[in-house]
């Protein structure tokens, strides 16, 4: 167990006391869990990788934990009726296609398009609509909304790199080089 993998657990042990605090109507300090959360998420990856301290257990850890304390969020605010069925449901099949394919496509033998700008760009902006939910911010679902449209127009530029990561080369004519 080294610090990255810890602070993943950490993320595990937040969720149950994000529900905790939720559930009893603490908007804010609900929200404060849920960014120490987001900031132990950029701490371990980047002292996993500042101090060679990447492992198999903490890169299968680290998304799954993302994605419960994301979901755990999306399901609450759904609950109390801070967000609609429309777009719980729009975030859970973007999620759910993105998380389904990645799964399919590797264990196919195909290579994978690894995280990027865009995708962290999209947590990001999620993120930031959850924070103007919390605080019922004057056009918070509008903007929830397009960040929704923005993480399904990125999910179509991962599927133009996986095709382009995956394309067949293209051989040579014999004698040609």
């Amino acid at each position: 167990m080294n610090l990255p993998n810890l602070l993943t657990s950490l993320r595990f042990v937040l969720i149950p006391v994000y529900i905790i605090v939720f559930v009893k109507g603490h908007m804010i300090p609900a929200f404060l869990i849920m960014v120490a959360a987001g900031i132990t998420d950029v701490l371990d990856g980047y002292i996993a990788r500042k101090s060679g301290q990447v492992t198999m257990v903490g890169i299968m850890l680290d998304p799954l934990a993302d994605k419960l304390m994301l979901i755990t969020v999306i399901v609450s605010l759904l609950i109390s009726g801070h967000i609609s069925w429309a777009a719980a449901a729009a975030m859970f099949l973007r999620d759910l296609g993105m998380i389904a394919g990645g799964l399919y496509f590797h264990f196919r033998g195909k290579k994978t398009v690894p995280a990027n700008w865009m995708g962290k760009l999209t947590t990001v902006l999620f993120y930031a609509a959850i924070m103007l939910i919390f605080f019922e911010a004057p056009n918070a679902h509008s903007y929830l909304w397009a960040v929704i449209a923005f993480s399904f127009l990125t999910s179509i530029m991962y599927i133009f790199m996986f095709k382009a990561l995956n394309k067949p080369i293209a051989e040579t004519p014999a004698g040609h080089t």
